[in-house]
């Protein structure tokens, strides 16, 4: 995929041992190294509990990985009607118990790009403007973001919905999809010891970026929109995107294309 504008290509070709966590990446910008500091992101397995017996797990599709950006900026998650009501329904029933975990994978991405707890329930009353389909999206959730790193399918499509009648392995499972529990911790602890090269803190700047574009597109009406198209996202609204800027893909794609594959954890 071409380079897009405002963000530096990353390089093609096999790459240096990384160590565990997206710290060890030189090319992140420091801004984006004090988020991750600050946060907490990406746990070592060692201070990180991968192996809750109360736990819940979901899995969380989208459509586009802006709105997965957007979450993890704004610590909020939205679904659909029928997704809320299952998850919210989950939260009340099994929250005082243990925590509910989402692993989030953006459709056709080929990889999961990270894992979040679920730590309110939802709020009906409350609609958020940040999507991308702004009022598609009715009531939302707070999140907790704890590891945000690409996982390929390939390492988890052996886990299987066992608590379903197709049995299909968890990387075919649709949105809101709970998985057994034995499924979700295993998949948890793939994906807590899983050393990848590619995670969406690469392009957190990027993002940024283009927030800013917009809200100055939004402020001049008489800009010169010509080179712009619609592009379907988080389910299927529009969204106008520079075609100079984004004409081939998303940057999920790009860190697709530049080699989705890790090292696992060794302690």
């Amino acid at each position: 995929m071409p380079q897009m504008m405002g963000q530096t290509a990353r390089p093609m070709g096999p790459q240096p041992m990384p160590v565990l966590g997206p710290l060890s990446d030189p090319s992140l910008d420091p801004r984006v190294r004090s988020l991750i500091l600050s946060k907490g992101y990406n746990p070592s397995p060692s201070t990180f509990n991968i192996n809750p017996p109360q736990a819940r797990f979901f899995v969380i599709k989208s459509f586009t990985e802006d709105d997965v950006q957007r979450s993890l900026k704004h610590e909020i998650w939205a679904s659909t009607e029928k997704g809320n009501q299952r998850l919210d329904r989950a939260y009340k029933e099994s929250s005082n118990d243990g925590p509910l975990y989402l692993f989030f994978s953006v459709n056709a991405s080929g990889h999961f790009c990270g894992v979040a707890e679920m730590l309110t329930p939802i709020d009906y009353s409350s609609n958020s403007n940040v999507w991308v389909q702004e009022g598609k999206w009715k009531g939302t959730f707070k999140v907790k973001w704890i590891y945000v790193k690409d996982v390929p399918n390939n390492k988890l499509r052996h886990i299987r919905l066992t608590n379903t009648t197709e049995c299909k392995p968890i990387t075919q499972s649709r949105d809101t999809q709970e998985l057994p529990s034995d499924g979700g911790r295993q998949a948890l602890k793939i994906i807590a010891e899983y050393q990848s090269r590619t995670t969406l803190l690469q392009d957190w700047l990027f993002y940024e970026q283009q927030a800013v574009q917009q809200n100055q597109q939004q402020t001049q009406p008489l800009v010169d929109r010509s080179n712009e198209k619609i592009d379907d996202s988080h389910n299927n609204g529009g969204r106008l995107e520079s075609a100079s800027m984004r004409h081939t893909g998303s940057a999920s794609n790009m860190r697709k294309s530049n080699n989705v594959e890790g090292i696992p954890y060794a302690a």
